[in-house]
């Protein structure tokens, strides 16, 4: 991962105990002309980069061996072992993080392969070069509506994700206008093989997203996944992309939600749209992503037998082995669209018969925007360790029924890619918790910040570990959820989205607070595995940080804590704030360790912070206070 200050006093100290100045290490092995070359260049400029510098002092086998997994490697005894020579270069990657963190050469051993066969980048560029949720500044890709890049910025962003083992890549927006979505067209294929070039040196294959009514943009009469034109149409794409493009990853497609035209549009099931579009790939080894957020977003707020998080398995379930071996049917991680706090979708792990895909967001579209921190890896780890369908752990089913790890991603041209020069802590946690989810958040956080700061670097993964919880109570605790300005999603609005179409309620009254979702309300809990759905249906035995999401609960109930709830969303909320003071004060305390352009940014950027927090803080307690009447115990101000 790039680093904002590369200081490696470990390794500094490491020089000094072996007295060494010079090329400690000659590399021996995968020769240029060869794929594998990669590895060799990427550990070569690594080692110059770390300072190992000077007379020879021993030697680095890179060799690849075909008994391991084939984008796993082995390291140990001065060699490095990959399964492939995109399992070689994982394991360069590997060996200089263990380097950087002061490791000595010849003791690092190490052994791993990725358990989801794609781990995946779903950009959110535009043609236009604009990103939605363009936190981190304008598109890689795009400019004026086609595709335009740099290619030495290309390289370093393909190394950037390659060093935490993202082997695809997703181009373009889902969230785009058909006409938009040209990128199979004749117009776009040269460029878009030059980029795919470029990729495929550090192991990513490319993917596009499409758009399901294409061939009515070309002139075809229909859509229809059932049309022998429309399969034609389709066939034809695909093979003059592979013709260019031998290893280009697939499609992925969102259909039949927001507006978007799909197969039931036309009378026609998901698996119908999803297998034409599989059977086009399927003879050149590509694969369709399809997503599964769908819901009815025209729902009328008055009628409650309707409700959002229901829709994906109400949809899906019964479609379970009507899909193509080459379709992964992509699920969001929550059943709602990345909250602060949900449970797990019901449908991850509940289709046998079924490839499935995990979708996480890395843009903080809800968490913040990169503006406010948010330590991403802390909820993942929350998700890999909630049950799913059959009662284990979700991520015991990552390699099995779920073959993909999708991340919303929204890098972009700016100085550090993740605008927040602490959010690239993100997209590195994402990409080793892809590749391993047995990783802890305080694993990768460590790995990252010691990587990154060097000495403070306790101090800073700290500060990071934190701010989950910070931003979970200024803002919904308890699973409570939504509340924010419509569009842009930032900053509070306590009935912003309540009387919309979308279906994001709270239904907030002056005795309650909260949705019953339990099997005597909507019924969503009965999505839900036998002994999961008794847990979450019962008020007093629901994990009380999903409390607000499955229950109506009264403003007077009591929490095991003894508070009622009311008073539990007084306290979340002045002590959320205060936490961001801490983090300030935390922040300041590390401006001598600090380069000064990275204490800057991240200084104004907790400024911002926590003007957001006090915000947060005090709309939404006066909101709960003019509902209920009812004062802070604690006798706080609230702005009435």
């Amino acid at each position: 991962m790039q680093s904002n200050i590369e200081v490696f006093k470990e390794r500094n100290a490491w020089l000094q105990r072996t007295g060494m100045n010079g090329p400690t290490l000659e590399i021996i092995g995968a020769p240029e002309e060869k794929a594998s070359g990669a590895a060799a260049r990427e550990l070569s400029a690594g080692l110059t980069r770390l300072g190992f510098c000077g007379p020879q002092a021993g030697k680095i086998i890179l060799d690849v061996d075909k008994t391991l997994p084939e984008e796993g490697y082995r390291i140990g005894g001065g060699k490095i072992s990959g399964g492939s020579d995109n399992g070689l270069l994982y394991g360069a990657f590997a060996f200089l993080r263990e380097l950087a963190q002061g490791k000595e050469p010849f003791e690092i051993k190490e052994e791993s392969a990725p358990k989801a066969r794609f781990r995946v980048l779903n950009h959110w560029d535009s043609v236009s070069g604009k990103v939605e949720r363009g936190y981190s500044g304008n598109s890689l890709f795009f400019k004026d509506s086609k595709l335009c890049f740099d290619e030495s910025e290309i390289i370093d962003y393909a190394r950037l994700i390659a060093s935490v083992g993202i082997n695809a890549i997703c181009l373009n927006n889902v969230n785009v206008p058909p006409d938009a979505a040209r990128l199979i067209f004749p117009e776009s294929i040269e460029k878009l093989k030059s980029l795919a070039a470029i990729f495929r040196q550090f192991g990513i294959r490319v993917a596009v997203s499409v758009a399901f009514d294409s061939p009515v943009i070309d002139g075809l009469d229909t859509a229809d996944p059932l049309d022998e034109a429309v399969s034609l149409w389709w066939n034809e794409r695909a093979s003059e992309l592979y013709r260019n493009i031998p290893d280009f990853a697939g499609f992925v497609v969102k259909a039949d939600s927001e507006f978007r035209g799909g197969p039931a549009a036309l009378g026609r099931t998901q698996a119908d749209g999803a297998n034409m579009l599989a059977r086009a790939l399927a003879p050149h080894g590509g694969t369709v992503f399809w997503r599964c957020f769908i819901y009815d977003c025209l729902q009328d707020w008055r009628d409650q037998s309707i409700d959002r998080p229901k829709a994906p398995y109400e949809l899906f379930m019964p479609q379970d082995g009507m899909f193509d071996e080459n379709v992964v049917l992509q699920i969001k991680h929550g059943p709602v669209d990345f909250q602060v706090r949900e449970p797990n979708s019901p449908l991850l792990g509940a289709m046998k018969h079924t490839a499935q895909g995990l979708e996480l967001q890395i843009t903080q579209e809800y968490t913040g925007q990169q503006i406010d921190l948010y330590c991403l890896p802390v909820q993942w780890e929350e998700i890999l360790a909630f049950p799913e369908a059959s009662g284990g752990e979700l991520r015991s089913i990552i390699g099995s029924k779920i073959t993909t790890i999708a991340g919303v991603a929204n890098c972009g041209k700016s100085s550090n890619w993740t605008g927040h020069a602490l959010a690239q802590l993100n997209l590195y946690g994402f990409g080793r918790m892809a590749w391993d989810p047995s990783l802890s958040a305080r694993e990768v956080a460590g790995e990252w910040a010691r990587l990154t700061f060097g000495e403070p670097w306790e101090r800073v993964r700290d500060l990071c570990l934190k701010s989950r919880e910070a931003y979970e109570k200024y803002t919904t605790p308890l699973a409570l959820g939504w509340m924010v300005n419509i569009h842009h999603h930032y900053g509070p609005s306590p009935e912003g989205y309540e009387f919309m179409k979308w279906g994001s309620y709270h239904r907030a009254s002056h005795s309650a607070l909260g949705v019953d979702r339990t099997s005597k309300g909507t019924g969503l809990t009965k999505q839900y595995n036998g002994k999961l759905a008794e847990t979450l249906d019962d008020m007093d035995a629901c994990p009380e940080e999903l409390l607000l999401f499955f229950h109506r609960v009264p403003f007077n109930y009591r929490l095991k804590s003894g508070k009622t709830l009311l008073q539990r969303l007084y306290d979340d909320h002045f002590e959320g704030a205060e936490m961001v003071e801490g983090f300030i004060s935390e922040w300041q305390a590390l401006k001598s360790q600090l380069a000064p352009e990275v204490f800057e940014s991240v200084s104004k950027k907790l400024a911002l912070q926590l003007e957001n927090a006090k915000e947060w803080r005090d709309v939404v307690n006066t909101y709960f206070y003019r509902l209920t009447e009812t004062p802070d115990e604690a006798g706080r101000k609230i702005y009435v």
